[in-house]
């Protein structure tokens, strides 16, 4: 992975801002399984659609030999992404039973299985699951036409004015009148063809909802994963994981409660859920304590007793208030032939084989500079903050994100440990900024945790602001091309692209 290149596109959902809004915050990104589309998701509710443009332009069988010549002349190696379409997926909700307002932020993007030329994509925000359907149309630009054109049909001759008045004219043996049989000889001689020129023709997308998969989950939810059948998915919030079918709205199975009888005895709450990307029947959730459960959903209808646990047995040793706080996995990834998971926590990212259940295959330190300063992060929520992993197709190359926007990239293998460090950024070598201010929190069932933890550790502080990082920029969602060394990542409003 040396040598990146960035592709770098500032995305600003095609809108000219000149400063940052809340609304325009990417908060989930995904590429198809051919990695031809992108899909990216904001805390507006839009949902922003690239297309892969290097090699698949259709619109090239239309232009000229010299022309197709120029641009086989022009191609460049690395993959080129173009805006193809915006739609509004969500919208602000109130839940009037429990009088909670439900926020239109998109939280998980997934793409379903091609049909018939159309794209789908499944969305969703803390509480409603929507697919949607994206169709592509072809438009044709007219250049130049011929204003005074052929008139010879039958419909044009409907609309003479000798069919309204001057019915005396005489007719001849075809029924039309003699004025009009004139006319028509006089237009076809001499015979003339008219084309009318095509200046340009352009690929369109329509989209419409399909599906609304909603009332399911009294907690946020927090993933959505296809299952490699093609035809069902599951949905995971803090504390079960329901199991749908794509074409079937209005019903689904609860394979994993793990909801007490006492909520005072809640200990974990789920933080991710991933289908196997091979076998239909296995499935990987994570928690809150850093455990990673296998189940096999023939094993029983409902699979959180039947689980087998990844746990890295290694951990033991000095604890401290804040052991369990970062131990809790924010993201979990299969690799694409489905042997390892890749995982993250708030310091750590770990590659676990699911042959080997007593420990990770190796840890990959993301920030450990920032254990000194955890009592600082805890007191002003950024502990909390949840960050995304992906990994190569090949399943050699992990990436994830840090603070001060900060791409961290390893490797299998000796000397990966170290990793590579890119700023996604346009002006990589700006200072940071140092303080950092107080987020609003999310309301979640986490939060309860957060609330456990937070008790009788209110006036702990270390004594100093001074981080050698921003805290404020953070680069949290990011997606991996699944056949090239492609990696698309979020910051703030901005989407970038780094290419090896």
């Amino acid at each position: 992975m040396r040598g990146l290149t960035q592709l770098s596109f500032l995305f600003e959902k095609q809108r000219q801002l000149i400063t940052q809004q809340q609304v325009d915050i990417i908060t989930t990104m995904g590429f198809d399984k051919s990695g031809d589309y992108l899909g990216v998701g904001d805390r507006g509710g839009r949902i922003v659609i690239f297309e892969r443009k290097d090699g698949k332009d259709t619109s090239n069988q239309h232009l000229s030999r010299n022309e197709l010549e120029q641009l086989d002349f022009s191609f460049t190696g690395h993959p080129q992404f173009q805006y193809k379409a915006e739609f509004q997926s969500h919208e602000p909700e109130f839940d009037y039973l429990k009088s909670l307002e439900i926020e239109e932020k998109i939280s998980k993007v997934r793409w379903c299985a091609t049909q018939n030329g159309s794209q789908f994509i499944l969305s969703t925000n803390d509480k409603t699951i929507k697919l949607w359907k994206v169709k592509e149309r072809r438009v044709k630009k007219v250049k130049e036409i011929d204003h005074n054109p052929l008139v010879c049909s039958e419909n044009s001759l409907l609309a003479e004015r000798s069919f309204m008045s001057g019915q005396d004219k005489p007719s001849v043996d075809n029924g039309y009148h003699l004025e009009l049989t004139e006319k028509m000889a006089a237009n076809m001689l001499p015979f003339q063809e008219v084309h009318p020129k095509i200046a340009d023709i352009e690929d369109t997308a329509r989209t419409k909802c399909r599906k609304v998969y909603a009332h399911a989950h009294d907690f946020n939810i927090n993933s959505i994963s296809n299952n490699s059948d093609g035809e069902t998915f599951i949905s995971a919030d803090d504390l079960r994981i329901n199991w749908w079918n794509l074409e079937i709205s209005d019903q689904c199975f609860n394979i994993i409660d793990m909801k007490p009888s006492n909520m005072e005895d809640l200990t974990e709450v789920i933080t991710s859920a991933e289908f196997h990307p091979i076998h239909c029947n296995l499935l990987a959730y994570s928690s809150s304590r850093g455990f990673i459960r296998l189940v096999d959903m023939r094993r029983s209808a409902l699979c959180d007793h039947s689980a087998r646990i990844l746990q890295d047995g290694g951990s033991h040793g000095f604890k401290s208030f804040f052991t369990e706080i970062i131990a809790s996995i924010s993201d979990i990834k299969f690799s694409s032939d489905g042997r390892h998971i890749l995982s993250r926590d708030y310091m750590n990212l770990k590659l676990w084989d699911m042959h080997m259940d007593s420990s990770p295959v190796t840890t990959f330190k993301v920030h450990d500079h920032l254990n000194p300063r955890l009592c600082e992060l805890y007191n002003n929520d950024s502990i909390f903050d949840k960050f995304d992993c992906c990994l190569s197709g090949d399943g050699t190359h992990f990436a994830t994100g840090s603070y001060s926007n900060l791409l961290r990239i390893f490797s299998d293998g000796a000397g990966g440990a170290e990793g590579i460090t890119i700023e996604a950024s346009k002006s990589p070598s700006r200072r940071p900024l140092r303080d950092a201010a107080p987020r609003t929190r999310r309301s979640s069932l986490s939060n309860l945790t957060r609330g456990l933890y937070r008790l009788g550790h209110e006036n702990s502080s270390s004594g100093t602001n001074e981080f050698s990082c921003n805290l404020n920029s953070k680069l949290l969602h990011l997606a991996w091309h699944p056949t090239t060394n492609l990696i698309a990542c979020a910051a703030g409003n901005s989407l970038f692209m780094y290419y090896a």
